[in-house]
Order: structure tokens, then C-alpha cells, then sequence
């Protein structure tokens, strides 16, 4: 059994939704569709752009004909959000991990007893890489119709925004649970 009795139901949650968060950050990072550009002026009704961070692509809705590696002709990745975002996601991402490594290190459970400054340092790297991956689907989403779209197009966020949400919101929770464990070794000292 991996997780005894003596490990602090904080922990175990802290180590449930934190690889949840990576995930779901991991997933909103790589994917093309933070934003949805649909009913383009001059363009098939059925067209849709979806806009990521590093790509665009563009799918006709009737026969699900998709096209990556748009090209950028409206200077959409050299905005500020779109750039944040590319360098706030993967550090995030990176932080994650290395939160994760501390976490399963502190919160080990082949140890009689976890060590709880280690999963409390952990959760606080966890911490600050959920807060750091919240800020860029915040940002965009503020800018979201301010950013470059064929005019008189019809703009809707895109699931990306709403996985990178969720999954900073899981690595938040998660950070915060395993900062909990900094009140145990308090207690026991």
C-alpha cells in the first residue's frame, strides 16, 4: 500500500490535484484554441481559426478539413498576452515538476514519517507555479477581443483558456494542501 496511515490527508490531496493540474496546464499549453475566430468576412460560413499560443489552425465545420501552421498575418504572436503566455505556461509547467519531485520526496511513503518542511516547501513551489499559469489565461481573456482578429469576425474563448484555468486552480488547491504540512512540523516542534 503506498499511502499509510501516516500520511496527512492534506498530502494526499495536495499529491492528487497537483499532477491533475500539470495535466490540465500541460493540455491547455500545447493546444491550438485559445481563442476561437468564426464567421470570417470574405470566408467559407463554416470556417473556424483556433488560436493558441504557439499555432493556428483553421478547420472547415462541414467536412472537419484542418489546417495547422497558419500563417500569422495579423501580428497576433507578437502581442503581449500571447507572449507572456509562451513564457509563463512552460514556466510554470517546469516549476510544477520540480514541485512534484520535492512533494513525492516529503511526502515519501516508504519513510515511517513524511517530511513536512519538504512538503511544505513543496507546496509552496506549487503555489506560486499555479499562480504563475493563472496569469496568462486571466491576461488573455482581459484582452481577448482587443488582440488581432479579421474585423467584423466573431471571437469566443477557446477550451485551452478553460483547461489552463482549471489547472492552475487544481495546482493552487494542491500547493495550499501541502502547505499545510509547515502547521504539522510547527505543531510537533
Amino acid at each position: 500500500h503506498l499511502l499509510g496511515m501516516r500520511t496527512p490527508t492534506a498530502m494526499i490531496v495536495g499529491m492528487v490535484l497537483c499532477p491533475c493540474g500539470l495535466l490540465l496546464t500541460l493540455t491547455g499549453t500545447l493546444a491550438p484554441n485559445w481563442r476561437q475566430v468564426s464567421l470570417i468576412p470574405n470566408q467559407p460560413i463554416d470556417l473556424i481559426w483556433e488560436q493558441g499560443i504557439w499555432y493556428m489552425c483553421s478547420e472547415r465545420q462541414s467536412s472537419h478539413d484542418r489546417l495547422c501552421g497558419q500563417a500569422d498575418e495579423l501580428g497576433y504572436f507578437e502581442k503581449v498576452p500571447v507572449r507572456a503566455a509562451q513564457g509563463l505556461m512552460p514556466t510554470s509547467l517546469v516549476l510544477t515538476l520540480v514541485g512534484l519531485v520535492v512533494a513525492a520526496l516529503g511526502v515519501r511513503c516508504w519513510r515511517k514519517e513524511p517530511r513536512h518542511i519538504l512538503a511544505g516547501v513543496a507546496g509552496l513551489v506549487l503555489l506560486l507555479s499555479g499562480l504563475l499559469s493563472l496569469i496568462p489565461p486571466s491576461w488573455y481573456t482581459h484582452e481577448l477581443w482587443a488582440l488581432p482578429a479579421p474585423s467584423d469576425s466573431t471571437l469566443v474563448v477557446g477550451y485551452s483558456v478553460v483547461l489552463s484555468y482549471l489547472g492552475s486552480c487544481l495546482e493552487i488547491l494542491g500547493g495550499l494542501a501541502l502547505t499545510l504540512s509547515f502547521h504539522h512540523y510547527c505543531k510537533e516542534h
